[in-house]
Order: C-alpha cells, then sequence, then structure tokens
C-alpha cells in the first residue's frame, strides 16, 4: 500500500463510530430499547464487501467489514465519468467550440439518469436484505452520509431511479428487498479535501421503533498503467501539412504507416487510433491512459479508462474529449493550465509506472509512479497533479532527478520491461558507458574513420559528419556522457533502494548523451528543434511546426543540458512481453551492419526482446524526442488493483 494508502480498518472503524454519533442517526433515544423487542424492524444493507461481483443477501460473506475499508477488504464503487452513449457535446449550439471547463462538466455522473444498460454496469450495487416482519406502515430510506460525491438509484419496475435522500421505500420493497445502484459523481482530487469514501445509511421506520444499518464504500483510484499489462491499443497523432487540411507532412505520414505495420507484428488486433485535430506530435505528452476498476457481476474486472490531461496548456488534450471519451472512457483534467513554456516536466512523458512490487514491508499492487524533477532547481511537476496522483492512494509518486536533461523526462533514461521472473519485471536503463564501449571497440578494429551516423540527409539536412574517432577524442562529449552516466547510476540506486531490484535484474541499453543549446535547440552546435520544423518538401509545403514545444522548454538552472545524441533506443515502446520497438539508431555502419543498433538489439535480446526499428531521426529525434514520446498505449486493466499477482 502507497504511502497515501486507504486508512486502517482500526481508524476506519473508529472514524464510524464517530460519524455515526454526530451525523444525522435515525435512531431516537428509545431505539435500542424497541430494537430489542421482537416485533422492532431489522434493517440490513449489503454491498460487494469481499469484491467477488454479487452481493450476498442470503449467507454472511459480505457483512464482516462492511463498516471498515481496506485495501484488500471493503466495497468499491466507481466515478461514473465517461459518456456511454456519446451525448457529451463539444460544441455550443451555434458551432463554436466549448471550453475545457465545459467540456470536462459533462459525463454521465453529471445527471440523475441512467444512460442505458452499458451505464448500469458502471453502477456498485447494493442490497437490503428483505424484511417481511414490517407491518404495512413500516417505510425504508436509503442516503449517503454527509457531502460525499456520490448518487444513488432504486430499481423499480425493471427500471433505474434516482433516489433521493428524502425519498421513501414502500412496506412492499422492504419485506422483498431492493437493489441499489451508486455512483461516484467524480474521482478523489485531494484527498484531505475528500478521499472517496462514501458511507451509505439504510433506515426503517416502523410505528413507533427504528433501525439502521451502515455500509462503508471507497471511491476506486484512478490508476496508471505499467508494462506488465498487455498493450491494446497504440496512439499516434497524424500530422497536416497545413492545419484543417486533409494533406499530411510526408515523412510523419510514413512514421504512422511503419508504426501500424509494427503494432500489427506484435499481435495487436485494434488499429492505431490517430489523433488528427490539433498536429501536436507528442502524442505522449498531452495524455497519461489510467483506470478505474471494480469487480463485474461476472466476477471480472469492470473498469472505465480515464484519460489524464497533462497539467499544460496543451489544445491537443481537448481531442481527449472530442475523439476518446466515450463509452467506458471519461477523461480528467487536473487543477489548471500550465503555460507553454512551462518546465516539460508537467508533460506526461516525465510520468512512468514501475511495475507491481513489495519491499520493506510496502506492498503497490498496482505499481508505483516515477516523475522526474529538477532537483538542482528545485522544480517540481505541477502540485495540482502530484496531489491528484497521490490522493489515489496506491501508486505514491516516486522523484527521479531528470535536472541534467533538457526535456527533463523519465522516459528519457528508464523503463520497465515484463520478464518471466520472480519479480516479473526487469529496470531497462540506458548506458553511456556501454555506448562508448561500442565506438571504442570500433576503433579498436580498426575503424575509427567510420561515420557517427549512417542516416540519409533529407530536407536540405544532414547529420554530424564526426568520425568515430574524433568523437572519441571530443572532450565535451565525453564529458557530456560521463554526467549522463553518473545522473544515471544515481537514479538507479534509487529505484534499487525503493524496489529491491538486484543488479541482475538490470538490462543496460547502450545509449550516447550530448548537450545542446535550449534556447537555439543545437545539438552540439549543429542540429536543433528548428530542423524537426522544417520538415517540407516543394513549395505547396508549410513548415512542419507540431514539435517545437519540446525545443522551447524553459532551461533550468543551466542554459545548456542533455539530451539524446544517437537516437534514445531506451525511449522506445513495449509492444508484448517478448517485442520491442526502438527508434532506429543510424549509428556507425560497419562491414554493411550498423553497430550500435546490433548493441541495442543484442541488450534487449538478453532481456527476452525481439527489437524491432521504426526511423524517427527527422520527425522526432531532432526535436527532442523518439518513439515513446510520438505514441501512447492503452493497456490492460483486468487485474484487480488491490491483489499482488
Amino acid at each position: 500500500m502507497g504511502t497515501q494508502g486507504w486508512r486502517s480498518a482500526a481508524l476506519a472503524t473508529g472514524m464510524a463510530g464517530l460519524i455515526i454519533g454526530t451525523v444525522g442517526a435515525t435512531a431516537t433515544a428509545g431505539t435500542a430499547a424497541a430494537t430489542a423487542t421482537a416485533s422492532a424492524p431489522k434493517a440490513d444493507l449489503r454491498a460487494d464487501v469481499n469484491r467477488d461481483g454479487r452481493v450476498d443477501v442470503k449467507g454472511s460473506s459480505d457483512t464482516p467489514g462492511e463498516n471498515t475499508w481496506t485495501r484488500l477488504r471493503g466495497a468499491v464503487v466507481l466515478p461514473n465519468i465517461d459518456d456511454d452513449t456519446r451525448r457529451c457535446p463539444t460544441r455550443t449550439a451555434d458551432g463554436k467550440p466549448l471550453g475545457d471547463k465545459e467540456l470536462a462538466r459533462c459525463h454521465d455522473a453529471a445527471d440523475t439518469v441512467v444512460n442505458g444498460a452499458s451505464d448500469a454496469a458502471d453502477l456498485a450495487r447494493l442490497r437490503t436484505v428483505p424484511a417481511p416482519e414490517v407491518s404495512s406502515d413500516a417505510y425504508g430510506t436509503v442516503r449517503i452520509v454527509g457531502r460525499a460525491a456520490g448518487r444513488l438509484f432504486v430499481q423499480r419496475a425493471g427500471k433505474w431511479k434516482h433516489l433521493k435522500a428524502d425519498d421513501r421505500l414502500t412496506a412492499a420493497e422492504l419485506r422483498s428487498g431492493v437493489e441499489l445502484g451508486i455512483e461516484a459523481t467524480d474521482v478523489v482530487r485531494d484527498a484531505a479535501r475528500w478521499d472517496g469514501e462514501i458511507l451509505v445509511r439504510f433506515g426503517i421506520t416502523d410505528g413507533g421503533a427504528s433501525a439502521k444499518d451502515d455500509v462503508r464504500l471507497k471511491t476506486a483510484p484512478v490508476l496508471t498503467h505499467h508494462h506488465r499489462q498487455k498493450a491494446q491499443e497504440v496512439l499516434v497523432t497524424q500530422v497536416a501539412e497545413v492545419p484543417g487540411r486533409p494533406e499530411l507532412v510526408p515523412e510523419q505520414a510514413k512514421f504512422v504507416k511503419d508504426l501500424e505495420r509494427e503494432v500489427r507484428a506484435a499481435g495487436i488486433k485494434k488499429p492505431v487510433k490517430k489523433f488528427i485535430s490539433y498536429d501536436d506530435p507528442w502524442a505522449q505528452d498531452f495524455v497519461e491512459p489510467g483506470y478505474v476498476s471494480m469487480t463485474g457481476p461476472n466476477g471480472k474486472a469492470h473498469a472505465i479508462r480515464v484519460m489524464i490531461r497533462s497539467a499544460q496548456d496543451r489544445p491537443a488534450g481537448r481531442e481527449l474529449f472530442e475523439r476518446l471519451r466515450g463509452k467506458d472512457v471519461g477523461v480528467v483534467q487536473v487543477g489548471k493550465g500550465l503555460p507553454r513554456e512551462e518546465s516539460t516536466l508537467n508533460s506526461t512523458g516525465n510520468l512512468e509506472t514501475i511495475p507491481p512490487y513489495q519491499h520493506k514491508g510496502k506492498a503497490y499492487p498496482a505499481g508505483r509512479i516515477i516523475m522526474g524533477e529538477r532537483a538542482d532547481a528545485k522544480s517540481r511537476p505541477a502540485k495540482s497533479m502530484t496531489t491528484f496522483l497521490s490522493s489515489q492512494g496506491e501508486q505514491s509518486p516516486l522523484l527521479l532527478d531528470t535536472g541534467w536533461l533538457g526535456v527533463g523526462h523519465v522516459d528519457e533514461f528508464v523503463q520497465f520491461l515484463p520478464a518471466k521472473t520472480e519479480r516479473g519485471w526487469r529496470i531497462g536503463i540506458s548506458d553511456p558507458d556501454a555506448g562508448l564501449e561500442v565506438l571504442r571497440k570500433a576503433r579498436a578494429g580498426g575503424h575509427g574513420s567510420a561515420k557517427m551516423f549512417s542516416v540519409p540527409d533529407k530536407f536540405g539536412m544532414s547529420a554530424p559528419k564526426e568520425t568515430i574517432g574524433q568523437m572519441l577524442e571530443n572532450k565535451n562529449f565525453l564529458a557530456d556522457n560521463k554526467l549522463a552516466a553518473d545522473r544515471i547510476k544515481a537514479n538507479l540506486r534509487v529505484l534499487k533502494a525503493e524496489t529491491g531490484i538486484t543488479e541482475a535484474e538490470v538490462v543496460r541499453v547502450p545509449g550516447l548523451y550530448a548537450r545542446f543549446d535550449m534556447a537555439s535547440g543545437a545539438k552540439l552546435g549543429r542540429l536543433g528543434g528548428d530542423a524537426f520544423a522544417r520538415l517540407g518538401q516543394g513549395p505547396k509545403t508549410k513548415p512542419y511546426t507540431g514539435a517545437s514545444e519540446r525545443s522551447r522548454a524553459k532551461a533550468a538552472p543551466a542554459p545548456v543540458e542533455t539530451g539524446a545524441y544517437i537516437p534514445g533506443a531506451i525511449n522506445g515502446v513495449v509492444l508484448s512481453d517478448s517485442r520491442y520497438l526502438s527508434a532506429q539508431q543510424w549509428g556507425p555502419v560497419i562491414g554493411g551492419r550498423d553497430v550500435f543498433g546490433a548493441a541495442v538489439s543484442a541488450a534487449y535480446a538478453k532481456a527476452g526482446f525481439t527489437t524491432a526499428y521504426i526511423d524517427d531521426y527527422y520527425t522526432y529525434h531532432l526535436g527532442g524526442g523518439e518513439v515513446h514520446c510520438a505514441t501512447n498505449t492503452l493497456r490492460d486493466t483486468s487485474q484487480p488493483w488491490w491483489k499482488l499477482s
């Protein structure tokens, strides 16, 4: 359980007593005496406390612990923020785009109607145990205690009806028992204000006697995906040459086509989903896919995907509402938007998830989030986002130092790889020492005059012309890679200490880094982000401007920081537990073979992966990112988040 985990059973029990004693209890001073008589009613409300997907009203499996909540036991309710019938508008009546706040206000829990059978599936169930002994004058009430963000419905004549706090259940309903549904009307955003707990009170009044029974539910946490969850769908942006026109930037269109080929080769059945409206090529950075889940009536997980919009003022985040929101897909906006010039620490390429583990008495069954901070500059991701993530109570964010990187994202040097081991995963880490060793071996073999890059010239641009020998004599280049190696080793020590992972479980992937001026984007004074904005071909082509956000990132504290020199293989996509997609390396070619690409393939092969390659040099690498930055993945949600698999 994370540091912001659910309250303990003992604390919950104590609070239950406090709440019942102080908040609108239905029992009167004479209730205790009344309930002791044979004629007193008995109120018994049940929920899916043991999380098996059904509410037990005949046995006692759902009775113990109904007034407490722990990670392993207690009823779960979903925040019903999807749009099952796609009724939510994205434009005003006169055709103007809705504002961000208006977009976020509409979802299934925004009204008092159950929007069809699929929406009913999003409701957690409660049942009243039949009370055949009540008189014809008896009535019942069911209500949510306090100001929790929840709503109740009752099943009547085969239809779901909104049940208000002062609505009554009839004597006939009390005798037969009723089925209720409950939804949370929002996700947990700040646990200090509301921790997701919903207390439901069922009361029966029969003549001068009354009785009550409470159950305690908890709103399912919004969780981010980890790489032990199977990839089910890949997302990418399709970039137009001219905004609003159908013609695509040819080189980026080729990237999308190549991506589709590799997704099919990995066995992913769903076609690649394309963002088409805002020409923001960094599909990893404006959204973090997440999910909420509970056990459905068939005993299997029922989930709503929750697309977490990054804490930046990026227009592409609107497309989450416009194209992705729908059946079992909701969107969350966290806090106020930040200026585009704000540190890219708030892009969601700076948010990855360690797979499930337990270490030193702490358990993370749903994994644990990592994010980067600029420790030297005391710059962290937006408080609104870290508060939101911490408040979910399951994936307590761990901050790593990314201040040595120009873009500053954790995906530039670390990843997590599924493994057929007891732990179930390994750490993949970028290794500048291994990258330099590839060059030294090539020079020792008599190939010091081989050019560092084999990528062909395009669009009037060319890669650096330095040779292996020249780069190995370049003191600045060596210093850049020593800096990168030292900082990566320091972060790896943190990960080892926090997870218990051993050196034998570390996959070291060759990588090389170089400083570049964040103001001009010039890598080693030669290539930069501005080049990425000049992918035009021919007189009719408008310059490709979608990549500039990374290149304009504020530098803190120094104006010169580090990025991938050869395309960063570590910044790729885990497509399956045996197939990995990397940026094509375009390294030195010796004997007809890219020696850097061969070294990368060998590193992943030791971890059980076949590596596929896709060219992103002019489309993404020159803008400060790679294949992972260009894409996103929706993954399996079937594993119960409260159990260590």
